[in-house]
């Protein structure tokens, strides 16, 4: 049974485009989700005893895994082993009624099963295929296994993040998947433009190493004409000053930029320090930095004098840039998000209302909702094969044969 939509009025923008979620664990699965966000009718296809892992990842309530109630949402779920024949060739009819599969397998691995490109063009030459692996699915390291972190090791994120005597450090959270997951989106909404004109789908290969370092700026190009390698500067920046956390008199801690040279200025006024204006290397964001040292002590200790409610009323009367530092209590009770709806209600049959984050951004005429949250393993398996034919007897034979 699909589960019931609480979608706005009028048809969301990827109403009627299906999407087949093979993956497991961040950066595909996440993608798919980004897709039902706005209409897209995902099916999340699981194996019969190994679920996707993510619904035993962090913290669980009531033997209920959170972080696959965000993950799963707008999707319908079912099982199938897609290495038995009968899961072989449901797979392959499901493809036929699809637009998009999303897969994270290792290269090689559907071909093994009869389901690599060849078979899934030949069931549905519109078909747009994504494949999402660590490293791509050719070159030295592609057989490897490869999830986000050794992609954040890898892109000089790490070597570039932590403090200048530290080690290289790692977020405390899926970074390179999410960047990928993104990224696919948008390779995955290129491809289905292309077949507008084409007619023909095609595949995408997404390294998962390889779009965080695209967002990593200039780094590559640094290098190549300077070979200048970004060095770990903490929270200060390289390119501008002053940039850093300061903790205020009541114990808190703000952030403040100066990426603009006018903000930069007004903060010196602000803290009682104008005369360092006039410097020379004032003038640029690299000279600026080049004294962060002098600059942070000015800023920081103005702010070590103010509560943080003060110091953000003074930068915001000054037209300067700052903002507190939140953890996610802290989101929950700003008006801004809350104004933005950023954080939002999803009844769920399991735990009843959930808040969780919202679609990624506002559309004026054909927005995006959360219909449902994740739901359970193999939930729709007999709904969603029913409506590509198979009979309840088909069914049974499938299950029989251990297919799901």
């Amino acid at each position: 049974m699909t589960p019931p939509s609480s979608a706005p009025s009028g048809a969301p923008p990827l109403s009627g485009l299906r999407v087949l979620d093979l993956a497991t664990l961040f950066a595909g699965p996440m993608c798919a989700t980004m897709l039902g966000d706005y209409g897209a009718e995902v099916v999340k296809v699981e194996h019969p005893t190994r679920p996707d892992p993510s619904r035993g990842h962090g913290p669980a309530k009531d033997g209920v895994g959170l972080w696959w109630k965000v993950l799963g949402r707008n999707k319908r779920t079912i099982t199938l082993d897609l290495s038995t024949p009968g899961g072989r060739d449901t797979l392959l009819r499901l493809a036929a009624t699809a637009d998009v599969v999303v897969e994270n397998f290792r290269p090689g691995t559907l071909e093994r099963w009869g389901l690599g490109w060849e078979e899934l063009s030949a069931a549905n030459p519109r078909l747009v295929l994504a494949r999402i692996t660590g490293f791509g699915q050719f070159g030295p390291y592609s057989h490897r296994p490869g999830f986000g972190t050794l992609a954040e090791a890898m892109s000089g994120f790490a070597a570039a993040t932590g403090q200048p005597e530290g080690p290289p450090t790692l977020p405390p959270f899926g970074l390179a998947d999410s960047v990928a997951a993104l990224a696919t989106a948008y390779a995955v909404m290129t491809a289905l433009a292309a077949r507008g004109v084409t007619g023909r789908g095609q595949v995408v290969d997404m390294a998962i190493i390889e779009p965080i370092l695209a967002v990593l700026g200039p780094q590559a190009l640094w290098y190549d004409q300077l070979g200048y390698v970004q060095p770990r500067t903490g929270n200060r920046s390289r390119n501008n000053a002053p940039r850093n956390i300061y903790r205020t008199a009541d114990g808190g801690w703000v952030a403040v930029s100066t990426s603009a040279q006018s903000v930069a200025e007004r903060v010196m006024h602000l803290v009682g320090r104008p005369e360092l204006v006039d410097e020379p290397w004032f003038a640029t964001g690299s000279g600026r930095a080049d004294h962060a040292d002098e600059l942070d002590g000015a800023v920081g200790g103005w702010i070590a004098r103010q509560s943080c409610a003060d110091a953000i009323a003074a930068f915001e009367k000054a037209e300067a840039a700052i903002a507190p530092v939140y953890d996610i209590r802290d989101v929950y009770a700003d008006p801004q998000y809350q104004a933005l709806g950023t954080i939002t209600e999803v009844p769920d049959p399991e735990l009843g209302t959930l808040r969780m984050q919202n679609v990624l951004f506002r559309l004026s005429e054909t927005p995006g909702s959360i219909r449902w949250a994740g739901r359970p393993h193999g939930a729709d398996t007999d709904a969603v094969l029913a409506e590509i034919g198979m009979s309840p007897a088909d069914i049974a034979a499938l299950r029989t044969e251990g297919a799901l």
